[in-house]
C-alpha cells in the first residue's frame, strides 16, 4: 500500500520499493529482519527475564552480522542497484541503534558506527538521499524513547551521546 497508494503526493511516484521480480527475496529477508532486529531490540529492551533478554540480544547481533555481510558485497540489501522496502525497514532500526537501542534497550555488544562499517555506510547513504534527513529528528527520537519508557528509564533522563555524523561520506559509491 505504501508503495503506490500515495503516489499522487509523492515527490518520486515512479520509485518502486517492492518490484515484482524482487518480492520473494524482499519477503524472505523481511521475515528475518523483523523478528531478529526490528522487534529484537524491543524484545531485549522490554525483557522480563534474563533468558528472554539473552535470546533477543543474540538475535539482534546475529542479524546485524548477516546484514554486515550482505552489505560488504553489495550496495543495498536485496539488489545492488535499487533500494527496496527491505532497506527501508532495516534502516529505520539501524538509524536508531546507536543513539537509542545500544543504551536504552541494552543492545550494547557493538555499535553500528564503530563496529559495522558496511552497515554504517549504508545508514549514512540512505540518510543522505534527497529528502530523507529532513524526516529525521534524532533529538525527538531520543526524547521519545528515553522519556516515555519509565519502566526502563525511571528518571526520564535523556542520554546525550553518542555523537554520530550521519552526514559524513558514506563511501559506498564503489558498489554501483
Amino acid at each position: 500500500m505504501l508503495n503506490s497508494e500515495f503516489n499522487k503526493f509523492a515527490r518520486h511516484p515512479d520509485l518502486d520499493l517492492y518490484p515484482e521480480h524482487l518480492r520473494t527475496r524482499i519477503d524472505e529477508l523481511n521475515e528475518q529482519v523483523y523478528p531478529k532486529l526490528n522487534n529484537g531490540v524491543y524484545r531485549a529492551g522490554f525483557a522480563k527475564s534474563q533468558e528472554a533478554y539473552d535470546a533477543a540480544y543474540e538475535d539482534v547481533f546475529s542479524m546485524l552480522d548477516i546484514l554486515e555481510n550482505i552489505l560488504s558485497k553489495q550496495r543495498y540489501l536485496i539488489d545492488n542497484k535499487q533500494i527496496t522496502e527491505a532497506d527501508v525497514r532495516a534502516w529505520t532500526t539501524l538509524l536508531r541503534f546507536d543513539p537509542v537501542y545500544f543504551t536504552h534497550f541494552k543492545c550494547n555488544k557493538k555499535m553500528i558506527s564503530k563496529d559495522y562499517p558496511n552497515i554504517y555506510g549504508f545508514v549514512r547513504e540512505i540518510y543522505q538521499l534527497d529528502g530523507v534527513k529532513q524526516t529525521v529528528n534524532l533529538s525527538e527520537i531520543k526524547k521519545h524513547y528515553f522519556a516515555s519508557h519509565l519502566m526502563i528509564n525511571p528518571t526520564g533522563i535523556i542520554a546525550r551521546g553518542p555523537e554520530i555524523d550521519y552526514d559524513s561520506p558514506h563511501g559506498r559509491d564503489h558498489l554501483k
